[in-house]
């Protein structure tokens, strides 16, 4: 089922995480924060939002480290549900694509609860201070990919947050499929 976040938060301070990636490092949120801002991805690897845009979203982040910006996306799905979004397939997607971020994997669902995270792809871009400057979508894709000339929305506003610390007053939220929240 589609899900659409709320709009951006300006100010909201990222709540801080440590979490296992798929490199077999440990990493918290200052290990992520780049100097001039962070994003923060909650991405999966079977939602059909997520695969019609994966090679933007990587191009999107090796052309914001070149700005400063530090990267990292958390899978926080029922695996359980969703085998298909376990650590060991995280794993391999990771390899296979050669990420140029950490792919993290929050199990307990803590952090994407801490961070409100509503659906896969779900972005939040930080500036310097940790501060939310940016919630919304990677560019016009929806289940699948826009024209290759679409409007690069994620990275032209954390170019912006990179530039200026602000991110774009006018956000359209990103949609996707929701978080697959374990049974209570």
């Amino acid at each position: 089922m589609a899900a659409t976040p709320p709009v951006c938060d300006f100010g909201w301070k990222a709540p801080s995480f440590e979490l296992p990636a798929t490199d077999g490092r440990t990493y918290s949120l200052t290990d992520i924060a780049g100097p001039k801002g962070t994003l923060i991805m909650f991405i999966c690897n079977h939602c059909p939002y997520v695969v019609a845009v994966r090679d933007r979203i990587l191009r999107d982040a090796r052309d914001l480290a070149a700005l400063g910006i530090g990267v990292a996306a958390i899978s926080a799905n029922d695996t359980e549900a969703y085998p298909q979004d376990s650590f060991e397939k995280m794993t391999e997607l990771a390899e296979k694509e050669n990420f140029p971020f950490p792919y993290l994997f929050d199990e307990d669902q803590s952090v994407a609860r801490a961070y409100d995270a509503v659906c896969t792809p779900d972005f939040f871009g930080f500036n310097a201070a940790l501060e939310l400057q940016y919630r919304g979508r990677l560019d016009a894709s929806r289940k699948q990919s826009g024209p290759p000339d679409l409007r690069r929305d994620l990275y032209e506003a954390m170019r912006q947050v990179a530039e200026t610390g602000k991110g774009p007053e006018d956000q359209i939220p990103s949609m996707g499929c929701s978080i697959k929240w374990k049974a209570a």
